[in-house]
């Protein structure tokens, strides 16, 4: 790609603004604001019935474990088991950070940088937890 189709589809531009000295037009953080988190309201509220649904279905996947060694399965097989269930979790995992991303740092977005910044250093930390696994 030569420095001309760059600028012709954006990119380079868009580059240029995520890494602007700052931002176009004036943000002022309200941090009395008050927002759904702090009102208890939690990013996975709105999909709370399908993850209860699928944490089941783990569930009885982990039950399914139990029973495989209980019926002296082969090995091999409840190893197949295991790791289709430690899929289901890490799926469940993301998702659920994800909607953190998007509500809870967004809501911290409203109050300010200190606010932003307590939010994204908890999400690393919980994705250094779920890279250890």
């Amino acid at each position: 790609m030569t420095t001309t189709d760059a600028e012709t589809d954006g990119s380079t531009a868009a580059a240029a603004a995520c890494h602007a000295d700052g931002p176009k037009t004036a943000f002022r953080p309200d941090p009395a604001a008050v927002t759904d988190h702090d009102r208890g309201i939690h990013g996975y509220a709105k999909q709370k019935d399908a993850h209860l649904k699928r944490l089941r279905r783990i569930e009885g996947q982990i039950r399914g474990l139990q029973r495989m060694l209980e019926e002296d399965v082969y090995c091999i097989d409840i190893l197949t088991q295991v790791s289709a269930s430690t899929k289901g979790l890490q799926s469940f995992g993301l998702q659920l950070l994800e909607e953190h991303l998007r509500h809870c740092v967004a809501d911290a977005a409203v109050k300010g940088p200190e606010a932003i910044d307590e939010k994204v250093k908890e999400a690393t930390k919980a994705i250094e937890r779920m890279l250890r696994t």
